[in-house]
Protein backbone atom coordinates (compact mmCIF):
# COMPACT_ATOMS: atom_id res chain seq x y z
CA UNK A 1 0.00 0.00 0.00
CA UNK A 2 1.21 3.49 -0.83
CA UNK A 3 2.15 5.49 2.26
CA UNK A 4 -0.44 8.03 3.35
CA UNK A 5 0.77 11.57 2.67
CA UNK A 6 -2.15 13.98 2.97
CA UNK A 7 -1.36 17.55 1.98
CA UNK A 8 -1.02 20.08 4.84
CA UNK A 9 -1.93 23.67 4.00
CA UNK A 10 -2.18 26.90 5.96
CA UNK A 11 -4.22 29.86 4.78
CA UNK A 12 -1.47 32.10 6.15
CA UNK A 13 1.13 30.66 3.75
CA UNK A 14 2.13 32.79 0.76
CA UNK A 15 1.43 30.01 -1.74
CA UNK A 16 -1.93 28.96 -0.24
CA UNK A 17 -4.06 30.29 -3.10
CA UNK A 18 -2.01 28.49 -5.71
CA UNK A 19 -2.04 25.21 -3.79
CA UNK A 20 -5.77 25.40 -3.13
CA UNK A 21 -6.56 26.08 -6.79
CA UNK A 22 -4.52 23.04 -7.80
CA UNK A 23 -6.16 20.92 -5.13
CA UNK A 24 -9.70 21.80 -6.20
CA UNK A 25 -9.12 21.33 -9.94
CA UNK A 26 -10.99 18.46 -11.52
CA UNK A 27 -11.35 18.23 -15.29
CA UNK A 28 -11.90 14.54 -15.99
CA UNK A 29 -15.46 15.21 -17.20
CA UNK A 30 -14.06 17.59 -19.79
CA UNK A 31 -11.44 15.15 -21.07
CA UNK A 32 -11.71 15.18 -24.84
CA UNK A 33 -11.22 11.41 -25.14
CA UNK A 34 -14.02 10.71 -22.64
CA UNK A 35 -16.37 13.07 -24.45
CA UNK A 36 -15.54 11.59 -27.84
CA UNK A 37 -16.20 8.04 -26.64
CA UNK A 38 -19.52 9.11 -25.13
CA UNK A 39 -20.41 10.95 -28.35
CA UNK A 40 -19.65 7.84 -30.41
CA UNK A 41 -21.82 5.68 -28.12
CA UNK A 42 -24.72 8.10 -28.53
CA UNK A 43 -24.31 8.13 -32.32
CA UNK A 44 -24.33 4.32 -32.43
CA UNK A 45 -27.40 4.05 -30.22
CA UNK A 46 -29.21 6.66 -32.29
CA UNK A 47 -28.45 4.74 -35.48
CA UNK A 48 -28.77 1.12 -34.34
CA UNK A 49 -30.95 1.16 -31.23
CA UNK A 50 -31.12 -2.12 -29.33
CA UNK A 51 -28.25 -3.77 -31.19
CA UNK A 52 -25.84 -0.95 -30.29
CA UNK A 53 -26.85 -0.98 -26.61
CA UNK A 54 -26.46 -4.76 -26.54
CA UNK A 55 -23.06 -4.59 -28.23
CA UNK A 56 -21.72 -2.05 -25.71
CA UNK A 57 -23.19 -4.00 -22.81
CA UNK A 58 -21.48 -7.18 -23.94
CA UNK A 59 -18.21 -5.34 -24.41
CA UNK A 60 -18.07 -3.27 -21.22
CA UNK A 61 -20.11 -5.34 -18.75
CA UNK A 62 -19.34 -8.78 -20.16
CA UNK A 63 -23.07 -9.48 -20.09
CA UNK A 64 -24.06 -12.11 -22.62
CA UNK A 65 -27.69 -11.64 -23.68
CA UNK A 66 -29.46 -12.79 -26.83
CA UNK A 67 -31.44 -9.55 -27.09
CA UNK A 68 -31.99 -6.41 -25.04
CA UNK A 69 -35.32 -7.72 -23.76
CA UNK A 70 -33.29 -10.28 -21.80
CA UNK A 71 -31.89 -7.43 -19.70
CA UNK A 72 -35.36 -6.30 -18.60
CA UNK A 73 -36.54 -6.63 -15.00
CA UNK A 74 -40.14 -6.31 -13.82
CA UNK A 75 -41.93 -5.60 -10.56
CA UNK A 76 -42.09 -9.36 -10.06
CA UNK A 77 -38.29 -9.52 -10.13
CA UNK A 78 -38.13 -6.71 -7.57
CA UNK A 79 -40.66 -8.43 -5.30
CA UNK A 80 -38.73 -11.72 -5.50
CA UNK A 81 -35.51 -9.94 -4.48
CA UNK A 82 -37.38 -8.34 -1.57
CA UNK A 83 -38.24 -11.82 -0.32
CA UNK A 84 -34.67 -13.09 -0.73
CA UNK A 85 -32.96 -10.45 1.40
CA UNK A 86 -32.84 -10.93 5.18
CA UNK A 87 -35.03 -9.23 7.78
CA UNK A 88 -32.40 -6.70 8.85
CA UNK A 89 -31.97 -5.54 5.25
CA UNK A 90 -35.73 -5.20 4.78
CA UNK A 91 -35.98 -3.21 8.00
CA UNK A 92 -33.13 -0.92 6.93
CA UNK A 93 -34.71 -0.31 3.52
CA UNK A 94 -38.09 0.40 5.14
CA UNK A 95 -36.52 2.88 7.57
CA UNK A 96 -34.67 4.71 4.84
CA UNK A 97 -37.58 4.67 2.38
CA UNK A 98 -40.07 5.98 4.93
CA UNK A 99 -37.77 8.84 5.92
CA UNK A 100 -36.97 9.76 2.31
CA UNK A 101 -40.67 9.75 1.44
CA UNK A 102 -41.75 11.90 4.41
CA UNK A 103 -38.99 14.44 3.80
CA UNK A 104 -39.84 14.83 0.14
CA UNK A 105 -43.55 15.15 0.76
CA UNK A 106 -42.68 18.52 2.31
CA UNK A 107 -41.27 19.64 -1.06
CA UNK A 108 -44.44 19.21 -3.09
CA UNK A 109 -45.48 22.28 -5.04
CA UNK A 110 -49.11 22.96 -5.88
CA UNK A 111 -50.77 24.91 -8.66
CA UNK A 112 -51.87 28.41 -7.72
CA UNK A 113 -53.75 31.39 -9.15
CA UNK A 114 -54.67 34.92 -8.14
CA UNK A 115 -56.88 37.62 -9.60
CA UNK A 116 -55.50 41.16 -9.87
CA UNK A 117 -57.31 44.50 -9.65
CA UNK A 118 -58.19 44.40 -13.37
CA UNK A 119 -59.89 41.02 -13.10
CA UNK A 120 -57.02 39.14 -14.76
CA UNK A 121 -56.53 35.58 -13.57
CA UNK A 122 -52.85 34.61 -13.39
CA UNK A 123 -51.15 31.60 -11.98
CA UNK A 124 -49.01 28.53 -12.35
CA UNK A 125 -49.98 24.95 -13.16
CA UNK A 126 -47.76 22.27 -11.64
CA UNK A 127 -47.61 18.96 -13.53
CA UNK A 128 -45.48 15.87 -12.84
CA UNK A 129 -43.29 14.44 -15.59
CA UNK A 130 -44.70 11.48 -17.51
CA UNK A 131 -41.64 9.21 -17.47
CA UNK A 132 -38.21 9.47 -15.86
CA UNK A 133 -35.07 7.37 -16.06
CA UNK A 134 -33.13 6.58 -12.89
CA UNK A 135 -29.47 5.67 -13.40
CA UNK A 136 -28.07 3.56 -10.56
CA UNK A 137 -24.29 2.99 -10.59
CA UNK A 138 -22.90 -0.53 -10.44
CA UNK A 139 -19.61 -2.27 -10.90
CA UNK A 140 -17.27 -1.28 -8.07
CA UNK A 141 -20.13 -1.21 -5.57
CA UNK A 142 -23.91 -1.56 -5.38
CA UNK A 143 -26.05 1.45 -4.46
CA UNK A 144 -29.55 0.57 -3.23
CA UNK A 145 -29.56 3.95 -1.49
CA UNK A 146 -29.42 5.69 -4.87
CA UNK A 147 -32.57 3.84 -5.93
CA UNK A 148 -34.40 5.26 -2.89
CA UNK A 149 -32.96 8.75 -3.24
CA UNK A 150 -34.04 9.09 -6.87
CA UNK A 151 -37.14 6.97 -7.38
CA UNK A 152 -38.99 7.98 -4.21
CA UNK A 153 -38.90 11.76 -4.91
CA UNK A 154 -40.15 10.96 -8.42
CA UNK A 155 -43.03 8.95 -7.00
CA UNK A 156 -43.88 11.64 -4.47
CA UNK A 157 -43.99 14.13 -7.36
CA UNK A 158 -46.51 11.93 -9.16
CA UNK A 159 -44.35 10.78 -12.07
CA UNK A 160 -46.28 8.36 -14.26
CA UNK A 161 -43.51 5.80 -14.88
CA UNK A 162 -40.07 5.26 -13.36
CA UNK A 163 -37.53 3.31 -15.44
CA UNK A 164 -34.28 2.18 -13.81
CA UNK A 165 -31.02 1.23 -15.50
CA UNK A 166 -28.28 -0.47 -13.53
CA UNK A 167 -25.16 -2.18 -14.88
CA UNK A 168 -24.59 -5.79 -13.80
CA UNK A 169 -21.02 -6.69 -14.78
CA UNK A 170 -20.69 -10.41 -15.54
CA UNK A 171 -24.44 -10.71 -15.03
CA UNK A 172 -24.27 -10.41 -11.24
CA UNK A 173 -27.49 -8.82 -10.02
CA UNK A 174 -27.60 -7.27 -6.56
CA UNK A 175 -30.69 -8.28 -4.58
CA UNK A 176 -30.47 -5.23 -2.31
CA UNK A 177 -30.67 -2.92 -5.32
CA UNK A 178 -33.64 -4.80 -6.75
CA UNK A 179 -35.34 -4.88 -3.33
CA UNK A 180 -34.85 -1.12 -3.11
CA UNK A 181 -36.58 -0.82 -6.48
CA UNK A 182 -39.49 -2.78 -5.01
CA UNK A 183 -40.02 -0.49 -2.02
CA UNK A 184 -39.29 2.69 -4.01
CA UNK A 185 -41.93 1.92 -6.64
CA UNK A 186 -39.78 1.46 -9.75
CA UNK A 187 -41.92 0.20 -12.66
CA UNK A 188 -39.25 -1.67 -14.64
CA UNK A 189 -35.51 -1.84 -15.09
CA UNK A 190 -32.82 -2.78 -17.58
CA UNK A 191 -29.44 -4.23 -16.62
CA UNK A 192 -27.42 -1.87 -18.80
CA UNK A 193 -25.13 0.93 -17.74
CA UNK A 194 -22.61 3.48 -18.89
CA UNK A 195 -23.04 5.98 -21.69
CA UNK A 196 -25.13 3.45 -23.61
CA UNK A 197 -27.80 3.44 -20.88
CA UNK A 198 -27.96 7.24 -20.89
CA UNK A 199 -28.21 7.26 -24.70
CA UNK A 200 -30.98 4.65 -24.69
CA UNK A 201 -33.02 6.55 -22.12
CA UNK A 202 -32.54 9.85 -23.93
CA UNK A 203 -33.23 8.60 -27.46
CA UNK A 204 -35.37 5.52 -26.95
CA UNK A 205 -34.77 2.16 -28.60
CA UNK A 206 -36.97 -0.74 -29.65
CA UNK A 207 -36.91 -2.02 -26.07
CA UNK A 208 -35.92 0.86 -23.77
CA UNK A 209 -38.43 3.73 -23.82
CA UNK A 210 -37.45 7.36 -24.20
CA UNK A 211 -37.84 9.28 -20.95
CA UNK A 212 -38.45 12.93 -20.18
CA UNK A 213 -35.61 13.28 -17.69
CA UNK A 214 -32.59 11.26 -16.51
CA UNK A 215 -31.40 11.45 -12.91
CA UNK A 216 -28.79 9.71 -10.82
CA UNK A 217 -24.99 9.72 -10.45
CA UNK A 218 -22.44 7.78 -12.46
CA UNK A 219 -18.85 7.67 -13.63
CA UNK A 220 -17.11 9.95 -16.11
CA UNK A 221 -18.72 8.36 -19.18
CA UNK A 222 -22.18 8.68 -17.66
CA UNK A 223 -21.47 12.31 -16.78
CA UNK A 224 -20.21 13.02 -20.30
CA UNK A 225 -23.22 11.32 -21.91
CA UNK A 226 -25.65 13.26 -19.73
CA UNK A 227 -23.97 16.49 -20.76
CA UNK A 228 -24.26 15.55 -24.43
CA UNK A 229 -27.95 14.54 -24.40
CA UNK A 230 -29.12 17.51 -22.35
CA UNK A 231 -31.72 19.42 -24.33
CA UNK A 232 -33.00 16.29 -26.02
CA UNK A 233 -33.93 15.12 -22.53
CA UNK A 234 -33.78 16.75 -19.11
CA UNK A 235 -31.05 15.84 -16.63
CA UNK A 236 -30.61 16.52 -12.93
CA UNK A 237 -26.96 17.60 -13.07
CA UNK A 238 -23.54 16.59 -14.36
CA UNK A 239 -22.00 15.17 -11.21
CA UNK A 240 -18.32 14.87 -10.48
CA UNK A 241 -16.53 12.83 -7.78
CA UNK A 242 -17.98 12.81 -4.28
CA UNK A 243 -16.78 15.54 -1.90
CA UNK A 244 -16.84 16.33 1.80
CA UNK A 245 -15.59 19.43 3.56
CA UNK A 246 -15.37 19.14 7.34
CA UNK A 247 -15.01 22.25 9.48
CA UNK A 248 -13.85 21.38 13.00
CA UNK A 249 -13.03 23.43 16.07
CA UNK A 250 -11.27 20.59 17.89
CA UNK A 251 -14.24 19.63 20.05
CA UNK A 252 -15.35 16.54 18.09
CA UNK A 253 -13.68 13.16 18.73
CA UNK A 254 -10.76 12.75 16.34
CA UNK A 255 -11.83 9.27 15.22
CA UNK A 256 -15.26 10.58 14.19
CA UNK A 257 -13.71 13.14 11.89
CA UNK A 258 -11.24 10.64 10.47
CA UNK A 259 -13.97 8.23 9.43
CA UNK A 260 -16.07 11.05 7.99
CA UNK A 261 -13.11 11.85 5.74
CA UNK A 262 -12.54 8.17 4.94
CA UNK A 263 -16.21 7.67 4.04
CA UNK A 264 -15.85 10.03 1.10
CA UNK A 265 -12.35 8.98 0.11
CA UNK A 266 -13.41 5.34 -0.24
CA UNK A 267 -15.83 6.17 -3.09
CA UNK A 268 -13.06 6.42 -5.68
CA UNK A 269 -9.59 7.80 -6.22
CA UNK A 270 -10.95 11.12 -7.52
CA UNK A 271 -13.14 11.74 -4.45
CA UNK A 272 -12.18 14.69 -2.28
CA UNK A 273 -12.05 14.96 1.52
CA UNK A 274 -10.95 18.22 3.12
CA UNK A 275 -10.66 19.29 6.76
CA UNK A 276 -10.51 22.92 7.90
CA UNK A 277 -9.52 23.67 11.50
CA UNK A 278 -7.81 26.54 13.34
CA UNK A 279 -6.15 24.13 15.82
CA UNK A 280 -2.80 22.81 14.51
CA UNK A 281 -2.56 20.21 17.30
CA UNK A 282 -5.97 18.82 16.35
CA UNK A 283 -4.89 18.54 12.70
CA UNK A 284 -1.79 16.64 13.86
CA UNK A 285 -3.99 14.27 15.87
CA UNK A 286 -6.23 13.69 12.85
CA UNK A 287 -3.22 12.95 10.66
CA UNK A 288 -1.91 10.40 13.18
CA UNK A 289 -5.32 8.74 13.55
CA UNK A 290 -5.73 8.54 9.78
CA UNK A 291 -2.47 6.63 9.44
CA UNK A 292 -3.52 4.25 12.22
CA UNK A 293 -7.06 3.55 11.02
CA UNK A 294 -6.11 3.24 7.36
CA UNK A 295 -4.38 -0.07 8.09
CA UNK A 296 -7.74 -1.64 9.03
CA UNK A 297 -9.80 -0.08 6.22
CA UNK A 298 -10.98 -2.67 3.63
CA UNK A 299 -10.85 -0.04 0.86
CA UNK A 300 -7.54 1.40 2.05
CA UNK A 301 -5.95 1.51 -1.42
CA UNK A 302 -8.74 3.71 -2.75
CA UNK A 303 -8.80 5.83 0.42
CA UNK A 304 -5.06 6.36 0.29
CA UNK A 305 -5.09 7.32 -3.39
CA UNK A 306 -7.96 9.75 -2.86
CA UNK A 307 -6.45 11.45 0.19
CA UNK A 308 -2.97 11.66 -1.31
CA UNK A 309 -4.26 13.00 -4.60
CA UNK A 310 -7.07 15.37 -3.62
CA UNK A 311 -7.32 15.43 0.18
CA UNK A 312 -5.94 18.05 2.55
CA UNK A 313 -5.77 19.14 6.17
CA UNK A 314 -5.99 22.93 6.15
CA UNK A 315 -5.20 25.21 9.09
CA UNK A 316 -7.34 28.36 9.06
CA UNK A 317 -6.94 31.41 11.29
CA UNK A 318 -10.41 31.05 12.81
CA UNK A 319 -13.86 29.59 12.13
CA UNK A 320 -15.04 32.73 10.36
CA UNK A 321 -12.30 32.25 7.77
CA UNK A 322 -13.29 28.59 7.48
CA UNK A 323 -16.88 29.58 6.63
CA UNK A 324 -15.67 32.03 3.99
CA UNK A 325 -13.48 29.33 2.47
CA UNK A 326 -16.36 26.86 2.53
CA UNK A 327 -18.51 29.25 0.49
CA UNK A 328 -15.71 29.57 -2.02
CA UNK A 329 -15.36 25.79 -2.34
CA UNK A 330 -19.16 25.20 -2.38
CA UNK A 331 -18.82 21.53 -1.41
CA UNK A 332 -21.24 18.70 -2.06
CA UNK A 333 -21.27 17.80 1.66
CA UNK A 334 -20.36 20.26 4.42
CA UNK A 335 -19.98 19.08 8.01
CA UNK A 336 -19.86 21.65 10.80
CA UNK A 337 -18.22 19.62 13.56
CA UNK A 338 -18.17 22.58 15.92
CA UNK A 339 -19.86 23.70 19.10
CA UNK A 340 -23.16 25.53 18.51
CA UNK A 341 -23.11 24.71 14.77
CA UNK A 342 -26.52 26.33 14.20
CA UNK A 343 -24.97 29.71 15.02
CA UNK A 344 -22.87 29.41 11.85
CA UNK A 345 -25.65 28.23 9.53
CA UNK A 346 -26.52 31.70 8.23
CA UNK A 347 -22.90 32.17 7.19
CA UNK A 348 -23.09 29.26 4.75
CA UNK A 349 -24.37 30.24 1.32
CA UNK A 350 -23.04 27.49 -0.93
CA UNK A 351 -23.25 23.78 -0.07
CA UNK A 352 -25.19 20.80 -1.36
CA UNK A 353 -26.03 19.50 2.11
CA UNK A 354 -25.10 20.97 5.49
CA UNK A 355 -24.62 18.65 8.47
CA UNK A 356 -24.83 20.43 11.81
CA UNK A 357 -22.75 19.06 14.68
CA UNK A 358 -20.68 15.93 15.25
CA UNK A 359 -23.80 13.77 15.70
CA UNK A 360 -24.85 14.54 12.11
CA UNK A 361 -22.28 12.75 9.96
CA UNK A 362 -22.53 12.75 6.19
CA UNK A 363 -23.06 8.98 6.17
CA UNK A 364 -26.53 9.48 7.67
CA UNK A 365 -27.32 11.75 4.72
CA UNK A 366 -26.22 8.99 2.37
CA UNK A 367 -28.75 6.54 3.75
CA UNK A 368 -31.37 7.45 6.31
CA UNK A 369 -31.64 11.15 7.21
CA UNK A 370 -34.26 11.83 4.52
CA UNK A 371 -32.99 14.36 1.95
CA UNK A 372 -31.77 12.92 -1.34
CA UNK A 373 -28.06 12.21 -1.46
CA UNK A 374 -27.90 13.24 -5.13
CA UNK A 375 -26.14 16.58 -4.66
CA UNK A 376 -24.29 19.19 -6.72
CA UNK A 377 -20.53 18.67 -6.90
CA UNK A 378 -17.42 20.51 -8.08
CA UNK A 379 -18.59 23.93 -6.88
CA UNK A 380 -21.96 23.73 -8.63
CA UNK A 381 -23.70 24.20 -5.26
CA UNK A 382 -23.21 27.90 -6.07
CA UNK A 383 -26.13 27.61 -8.49
CA UNK A 384 -27.63 24.13 -8.08
CA UNK A 385 -29.75 22.32 -5.50
CA UNK A 386 -30.04 18.74 -4.26
CA UNK A 387 -32.27 16.40 -6.24
CA UNK A 388 -35.82 16.85 -5.05
CA UNK A 389 -39.49 16.58 -5.90
CA UNK A 390 -39.18 19.85 -7.83
CA UNK A 391 -36.93 18.04 -10.33
CA UNK A 392 -39.86 15.84 -11.29
CA UNK A 393 -42.45 18.58 -11.62
CA UNK A 394 -42.72 21.15 -14.38
CA UNK A 395 -44.57 24.43 -14.25
CA UNK A 396 -46.80 26.12 -16.82
CA UNK A 397 -47.84 29.75 -16.60
CA UNK A 398 -51.60 30.37 -16.66
CA UNK A 399 -52.88 33.68 -18.11
CA UNK A 400 -56.54 34.65 -18.44
CA UNK A 401 -57.11 38.38 -19.09
CA UNK A 402 -60.37 40.19 -18.57
CA UNK A 403 -61.66 42.62 -21.23
CA UNK A 404 -60.60 45.53 -19.04
CA UNK A 405 -57.23 43.97 -18.32
CA UNK A 406 -56.62 43.23 -21.98
CA UNK A 407 -57.33 46.86 -22.89
CA UNK A 408 -55.02 48.18 -20.18
CA UNK A 409 -52.14 45.85 -20.97
CA UNK A 410 -52.50 46.16 -24.76
CA UNK A 411 -51.34 49.78 -24.76
CA UNK A 412 -48.10 49.05 -22.90
CA UNK A 413 -47.54 45.84 -24.87
CA UNK A 414 -47.92 47.66 -28.19
CA UNK A 415 -45.42 50.32 -27.16
CA UNK A 416 -42.85 47.70 -26.16
CA UNK A 417 -43.44 45.68 -29.33
CA UNK A 418 -42.94 48.75 -31.55
CA UNK A 419 -39.76 49.45 -29.59
CA UNK A 420 -38.48 46.01 -30.49
CA UNK A 421 -39.43 46.46 -34.16
CA UNK A 422 -42.05 43.71 -34.07
CA UNK A 423 -45.03 45.25 -35.79
CA UNK A 424 -47.21 42.12 -35.84
CA UNK A 425 -46.74 41.79 -32.10
CA UNK A 426 -47.84 45.36 -31.69
CA UNK A 427 -50.85 44.92 -33.98
CA UNK A 428 -51.97 41.80 -32.08
CA UNK A 429 -52.24 44.01 -29.00
CA UNK A 430 -53.73 47.05 -30.76
CA UNK A 431 -56.64 45.16 -32.35
CA UNK A 432 -57.82 44.33 -28.85
CA UNK A 433 -58.04 47.91 -27.66
CA UNK A 434 -61.58 48.69 -26.63
CA UNK A 435 -61.56 51.98 -28.56
CA UNK A 436 -60.73 50.35 -31.91
CA UNK A 437 -63.30 50.85 -34.64
CA UNK A 438 -64.50 47.29 -35.17
CA UNK A 439 -66.13 48.19 -38.48
CA UNK A 440 -62.77 49.11 -39.93
CA UNK A 441 -60.41 46.54 -41.37
CA UNK A 442 -57.65 46.37 -38.71
CA UNK A 443 -55.05 45.66 -41.38
CA UNK A 444 -55.77 49.08 -42.87
CA UNK A 445 -55.03 50.85 -39.63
Amino acid sequence: MTELAVARLRTADANFEERLTTLLAWDVAEDSEVLEIARDVIRRVRADGDSAVLDFTRRFDRLEATDLAATALTVDDFAAAWQRIDDSERDALRTAADRVRVYHEHQLSESWTYTDELGNRLGQKVTPLDRVGVYVPGGQAAYPSTVLMTAIPARVAGVGEVIMTVPTPDGERNDLVLAAAHIAGVDRAFTVGGAQAIAALAIGTETIPKVDKIVGPGGVFVAAAKRLVYGEVGIDMVAGPSEVLVIADGSAPVDWVVYDLFSQAEHDEAAQALLLCPDADYLDAVADAMAKHLKQAPRRETICASLNGRGALIQVTDLAEAMTLANRIAPEHLELCVQSPESWLDEIRHAGAIFLGPHSPEVMGDYTAGPSHVLPTYGSARFSSPLGVYDFQKKSSVIQLSAQGSEQLARASAVLAHGEGLSAHARAAEVRLAGLDHNRDPEQG
